[in-house]
């Protein structure tokens, strides 16, 4: 069974190849909070995920005929890459089976350390039973993303490092996916000091992990879909739910507008890149699923930082027009010279800033003669837009 003196073995093992990652007080966050919160930066560890340490673990504590053979995983993310990455440094094979829909960036990113990719499979569940298949085969030893003692033991070491820094803790937030990372944590948290509540996040598009920790027995989705695919597990661990139902104090979820905005409120108040698995931490606190941790010291996991730039920019997008930051605007003119001027005059007039702007006279709802503008722009806050629909409204161009 998995214990303190497991993970601080693990810890002794990691030492000198993962980083002991800055946990930092949020002013902002706690101010908002009315808490004292303190961010563990997994998103700064080496391969920009917490990862590296349960599988650096698992490659370190195989036999010497074990990693002479190599392994394989299935992954399509930050798993892969620290599969990868350990066992470059015991310069052994790695065979990772990613889905055949996994971003280049991310292929590249495995390659980067070495290891061999395989795409299969439409998923990951599709892609995980192929490497058992693989890995028989061609005698590698499997390394699971999460149900494993010495990955888990490995993971809990985020909770010894977060105990060594964090006097007078009252609570630590996690994400949750798979469960190998709060079983871990909430192990060596636990075993220190029962006195600490461990509070499991997850996201409500993949639901199995917290519905199987109320009915107190392994529930699998049928489905999963979530921004937070690091988190996006469908089948849930007997394995990590046990620890999880021995050491765990709570369960709650969060949609995916909250992760956006949790995203967004990083990246501008902290400066960091999290991807949305995360920041499902900050998420919960943002929307008031913890207020009863008011007023306490509360340190709260970001496991990760590999943000997908696309998705990231969609996130920022929305962000602006839900902050009131950004505005579109469609309106009809007169088709003759001078109407689009005269409308951008008055938009100069309320210091609204055009970025964007599409003129279409040949829609066929529109009445011969007529054009239709769409225009996109910055503003300064809901007051602001107020400001330039009530003018567009006098001169005509908005009704209602």
């Amino acid at each position: 069974m998995l214990n303190l003196k497991k993970i601080n073995e693990a810890k002794k093992r990691i030492e000198g190849v993962v980083a002991q990652t800055p946990l930092a007080y949020a002013p902002y966050l706690s101010e908002i909070s009315n808490s004292n919160i303190y961010l563990k930066k997994e998103n700064l560890q080496v391969t920009g995920a917490f990862k590296i340490r349960g599988a650096y673990n698992k490659v370190a504590s195989l036999s010497d005929e074990q990693r002479a053979c190599g392994v394989v995983a299935a992954s399509a993310g930050n798993h892969a890459q620290g599969v990868a990455l350990s066992a470059s440094l015991f310069d052994i094979k790695a065979v990772i089976i990613m889905p055949e829909s996994t971003p280049l960036t991310k292929v590249n990113g495995v390659k980067h350390y070495g290891a061999e990719v395989i795409l299969a499979g439409s998923n990951y569940d599709e892609a995980y039973a192929y490497a058992l298949e693989y890995g028989e085969k061609n005698q590698l030893t499997f390394v699971h993303p999460f149900e494993d003692e010495d990955v888990i033991a490995g993971q809990g070491t985020v909770g010894l490092e977060i105990l060594e820094k964090c006097q007078n803790l009252d609570a630590v937030i996690v994400p949750i996916g798979g469960g190998g990372l709060i079983a871990g944590v909430a192990t060596a948290i636990k075993e220190t000091n029962q006195n600490i509540k461990v509070i499991g996040v997850s996201a409500s598009g993949a639901p199995a992990f917290k519905k199987s920790y109320e009915l107190k027995k392994p529930v699998d989705s049928t489905s999963v879909r979530t921004i937070a695919d690091g988190i996006a597990v469908r089948d849930t661990s007997a394995l990590t739910l046990d620890y999880a139902l021995k050491n765990v104090d709570k369960i709650v979820s969060v949609d995916d507008e909250e992760i956006a905005s949790a995203i967004l409120y990083l990246l501008e108040k902290q400066k960091l890149v999290v991807e949305g698995a995360g920041a499902v931490g900050v998420a919960a606190i943002l929307h008031h699923k913890l207020d009863e941790l008011q007023g306490k010291n509360i340190a709260i996991i970001l496991s990760g930082g590999n943000m997908d730039v696309t998705l990231l920019s969609v996130i920022i997008e929305k962000g602006l027009l839900k902050s009131h930051r950004k505005m579109k605007i469609t309106v009809t003119l007169v088709d003759k010279p001078g109407s689009l001027m005269r409308f951008t005059e008055i938009l100069q007039e309320l210091n609204a800033n055009i970025v964007h702007i599409a003129y279409d006279r040949t829609s066929i709802s529109l009445d011969y003669g007529d054009a239709s503008v769409t225009v996109h722009m910055e503003t300064k806050g809901k007051e602001h837009q107020v400001q330039i629909k009530e003018a567009l409204k006098k001169e005509g161009y908005l009704r209602g």
